[in-house]
């Protein structure tokens, strides 16, 4: 009787062993199970992990985004391996089927996703209107906008803006002041951003030129009025070795207090721009108009590069007080001292054309 008994408790000790044994290895299989990785898909998935996430709320974030099965697992995981403090902050993109140590590679390199980008190139001799035009093509956004922002600048602190003259018959406050180049930003970037990195680049321009601010005060020049001289030289001048010798002529005729005469202030004045002017569009009321008003313009009409800032700066001497194109394809300039020799070469000038 007491072997019987013995052998049936025996068989109750088994079968609690076996239970034991298959909960155990039930126990391990699910744990196993939960840290495979997922089904393998060739659609990338893409998640972000913000700055300030600790290995918790990653966890979740991978789990939300279905490349691990149990958030839980991947966090002890961490803890063994002593893994998750470098983990950088960022978008990712990731195929579903990776494993947890090819994950945490990936969190620990930063292999971010690239942000998607715009390009916008602003040329050389562009005004403010047409920048806002170019902006707003490439940033998907209202030019508008745009020319009544730069108006006022924004918030933006830049020394050279500030120094522009509160004059009321500016055509844009910021005209001159948006330096030409070629710029990327991540797509979405608003408007503001877009306007103080323009104006960010000239005032970086402006401060690798050496002994500005003495340079300037050796010419009589403010920073606004010399922009304007660069401006205008930017746009009467295409072959760089005579933007030194126009900046000339036009200080030239500014010491003699004659008017400028410069057809591309009229271009600005004008609500658009012509391919040839008139006679009747030189009597333009305008500001800017030199055929009209004596000196310089109010302040600049276009982006100027900045070889023509150079030359404003730097301006050859000469005395020289007329220029006209040779009109034979160089895009080069006859120059004269006297209003005679300027006659003769509009002559010269104009059987070029017909040739």
């Amino acid at each position: 009787m007491e072997g019987w008994i013995g052998l049936k408790a025996a068989k109750k000790a088994l079968v609690v062993l076996v239970i034991v044994l298959v909960i155990i290895a039930g126990g391990a299989y699910y744990v196993w199970n939960g840290m495979q990785p997922v089904k393998a898909s060739q659609n990338a998935v893409k998640f972000t992990i913000e700055q300030g996430m600790g290995t918790s709320q990653i966890a979740g974030v991978l789990k939300q985004s279905g490349l691990i099965k149990n958030d839980m697992f991947f966090k002890i995981y961490l803890k063994w391996k002593n893994q998750g403090s470098r983990f950088q902050a960022g978008t990712y993109e990731v195929k579903p089927g990776v494993t947890y140590d090819q994950l945490i590679a990936k969190l620990n390199s930063g292999e971010v996703v690239k942000a998607e980008m715009i390009r916008i190139t602003i040329p050389e001799g562009y005004t403010l209107e047409q920048i806002a035009k170019t902006v707003g093509e490439a940033s998907q956004s209202d030019p508008a906008a745009f020319v009544k922002l730069a108006d006022t600048g924004g918030q933006t602190d830049v020394p050279a803006f500030k120094e522009i003259p509160a004059d009321t018959s500016l055509k844009h406050k910021a005209e001159g002041y948006l330096f030409p180049d070629t710029y990327e930003f991540k797509k979405g970037t608003g408007q503001e951003e877009i306007l103080t990195r323009m104006l960010e680049q000239m005032q970086s321009k402006l401060d690798q030129i050496p002994d500005l601010e003495q340079n300037l005060k050796a010419h009589g020049l403010t920073l606004h009025e010399m922009l304007t001289v660069a401006s205008l030289v930017e746009r009467e001048v295409v072959v760089d070795k005579e933007r030194p010798l126009v900046a000339g002529v036009i200080y030239n005729r500014l010491h003699k207090e004659m008017k400028l005469e410069i057809d591309a202030t009229v271009q600005y004045a004008l609500k658009e721009p012509k391919e040839r002017l008139l006679y009747k569009d030189l009597k333009v009321d305008s500001p800017y108009n030199t055929y009209l008003h004596p000196g310089l313009p109010p302040g600049p009409i276009c982006s100027p590069s900045i070889a023509s800032i150079k030359a404003a700066l730097s301006p050859e001497a000469s005395d020289y007080l007329y220029y006209v194109t040779k009109k034979d394809g160089s895009h080069e300039h006859l120059f004269a001292k006297t209003y005679q020799e300027h006659l003769n070469n509009i002559k010269k000038s104009n059987s070029n054309a017909k040739q």
